[in-house]
């Protein structure tokens, strides 16, 4: 199986079958994907081939533990192992890795925004047959009195004013690529009354050459996506998984659904649309 970032500098090659896939709800994978949880498939270390290493980032995000990103295009591409295994993002695959959701996994911390609709089993940290350790986790707030979230290592943080235009999950190739995961779940809200309280010099960005619009905007340190900022039309798009509390709305629908990656279903009532919203 084959996958890669979003702009193609990082990619890699599993030459093994892949196992155990989850859903990783803790506030580590929604800061480092941007979405509500993170899909993961275990590989043996020894079947992994990776080319661009030159372009890959390491963050640590907590002891013993880090993560690794393109640091041209923010994509989460592989990085910690343990006991000869290693977590690949299922987001970025090419083709369908031919396993299925098994578990939902550090549940504890799901965002009050999402629900988990499917009857899978679920824990609060790993399986208790899964011999790694579990990574103290953050703590989920309450609505707030206006949207605000930051990026993972808390270098670029963010507030919004005003009434959100819109809030959907979007399942378009370049959403699962650029989030490494199932989905990209979007808030787009308006642009005057948004602005960076820190780091802004921080953010890099990088635009799909041939699309008119589709750009991911991530911090250099920690790569977690962060708001993108569009002027010509004059709102912002904001990765939920970055919000650090309730924004007190929620996904109205699935979009780009006839692009939704194989392997994941989608068990919500929400409605459904197979390209861009229509109504």
């Amino acid at each position: 199986m084959n996958a890669s970032c979003l702009c193609g500098s990082v990619s890699w090659h599993v030459g093994a079958a892949v196992e155990w896939m989850s859903d990783c709800h803790c506030s580590f994978c929604r800061k480092t994907h941007g979405t509500a949880f993170a899909t993961y498939v275990v590989a043996a270390v020894d079947s992994l081939e990776i080319n661009g290493r030159e372009q890959v980032v390491r963050f640590d995000s907590s002891p013993g533990f880090f993560r690794s990103f393109c640091g041209h295009c923010g994509s989460v591409v592989p990085g910690a192992s343990f006991d000869g295994r290693i977590f690949l993002p299922a987001g970025n695959f090419a083709s369908d890795p031919g396993i299925r959701l098994e578990a939902h996994i550090f549940v504890g911390s799901n965002p009050a925004w999402y629900e988990i609709s499917d009857a899978l089993p679920r824990f609060d940290g790993y399986p208790p047959d899964f011999d790694t350790p579990n990574a103290p986790d953050q703590p989920r707030e309450a609505v707030a009195a206006r949207i605000h979230g930051s990026c993972l290592c808390n270098a670029v943080a963010f507030e919004a004013e005003g009434e959100p235009l819109i809030c959907r999950h979007c399942h378009c190739s370049r959403c699962r690529k650029a989030r490494s995961a199932a989905h990209a779940s979007n808030l787009v809200v308006p642009i005057d009354g948004f602005r960076f309280t820190r780091g802004e010099p921080r953010l890099r960005s990088y635009k799909v050459p041939d699309a008119q619009f589709f750009t991911q905007a991530f911090c250099d340190t920690c790569g977690s996506p962060m708001p993108v900022v569009d002027t010509a039309r004059g709102f912002v798009v904001i990765a939920m998984g970055a919000l650090d509390a309730d924004p007190g709305v929620r996904p109205r629908n699935h979009i780009f659904v006839a692009s939704k990656a194989p392997w994941f279903e989608i068990t919500d009532s929400l409605p459904q649309f197979a390209e861009q919203q229509t109504a």
